[in-house]
C-alpha cells in the first residue's frame, strides 16, 4: 500500500511538471518556426514554349532587412539561387525528372564606384573567383539591383523534346538566399536568423503558353500563369541571359 501511494505521488509531480513545461514548449517551438519563416513571396510564375524551348518568367518579392543591407554594404555579396525542374507523371511509380536547370544570382555592392553589380550565372558556383557571368549589370541604388535579382525574365529551362506532348508533367520551382556562400563568420552567425531566411518554393502542374511571333522579345508582364497572383507593372530589364 505505501508502495503504491509513494508511486501515485510520483506520478502526480511528473503529470504537474510537463502540465507547467507543456506552455513553455509551445511557445519555443512558435519561436524556433518564426525564425524558419520564409520572407519570399512569388508573385508571378508563368512558363512558354517556343520553337526552341520552354521558358519561365518569375518574379520573387522580397525585402533585404537592415542587418543584411549592412554586410551588402561592406563588400559582403548575397548569391541568390534558382531552381526549376520538370517531372513527368507516372502512377506506377515516383515522378521521373525530365529537365533541370539552375541559376546564381550574385548581388555585390563597389564601394570605389558606390554601384551595385548583379551577375547572373548559368548553374551553380562555388566562390567568386570561380564567377562565370553570363550577364553583368551595374545600378545606381540597392532598389534598382534588388529588382533585378527579384525578376526572372524568359529563362530557359528545357527543351521541347524533354516535355511530352499530351502527357501531364509537374513543375517544382525554387528561390532562395545560399547563405553556404557567406564568409565562414557569418554562416555560423546567420544561420536560423529571419533577416536572412529568404526562400520559397512552388509545386504545380505544368502548364504551357504558346508565345507569339511578338514574344520572343522582354516585356512588362501582362499576366500570371498562377491563380490570384498579381503582376507587377516593373519593366523588365533590357538584357535577357540564357
Amino acid at each position: 500500500m505505501t508502495a503504491f501511494i509513494t508511486l501515485f505521488l510520483k506520478n502526480a509531480r511528473v503529470d504537474a511538471f510537463w502540465r507547467r513545461m507543456l506552455p513553455l514548449c509551445l511557445c519555443l517551438f512558435m519561436l524556433q518556426g518564426a525564425g524558419h519563416a520564409s520572407a519570399a513571396e512569388l508573385e508571378q510564375l508563368r512558363t512558354t514554349q517556343a520553337d526552341d524551348g520552354i521558358y519561365l518568367s518569375a518574379v520573387v518579392a522580397f525585402e533585404v532587412r537592415p542587418v543584411v543591407e549592412d554586410a551588402l554594404s561592406k563588400g559582403i555579396p548575397l548569391f541568390f539561387v534558382a531552381e526549376a525542374d520538370i517531372y513527368r507523371d507516372r502512377w506506377y511509380w515516383t515522378d521521373r525528372r525530365v529537365a533541370s536547370a539552375t541559376r546564381t544570382i550574385r548581388l555585390a555592392f563597389q564601394p570605389l564606384t558606390r554601384r551595385w553589380r548583379v551577375n547572373i550565372v548559368a548553374g551553380l558556383i562555388n566562390s567568386s573567383a570561380g564567377l562565370r557571368a553570363t550577364l553583368n549589370q551595374n545600378y545606381d541604388s540597392l532598389p534598382e539591383a534588388l529588382a533585378a535579382v527579384q525578376r526572372l525574365s524568359r529563362w530557359r529551362i528545357a527543351d521541347n523534346s524533354e516535355v511530352e506532348a499530351d502527357v501531364a508533367h509537374k513543375l517544382q520551382f525554387r528561390f532562395r538566399l545560399d547563405l553556404s556562400q557567406l564568409p565562414r563568420p557569418f554562416q555560423i552567425g546567420v544561420a536560423g536568423q529571419r533577416d536572412w531566411s529568404i526562400s520559397v518554393e512552388v509545386n504545380e502542374p505544368l502548364r504551357l503558353e504558346r508565345e507569339g511571333a511578338d514574344a520572343a522579345r522582354p516585356a512588362a508582364p501582362a499576366g500570371s500563369g498562377l491563380a490570384g497572383h498579381s503582376a507587377p507593372g516593373q519593366a523588365a530589364p533590357a538584357a535577357t541571359p540564357p
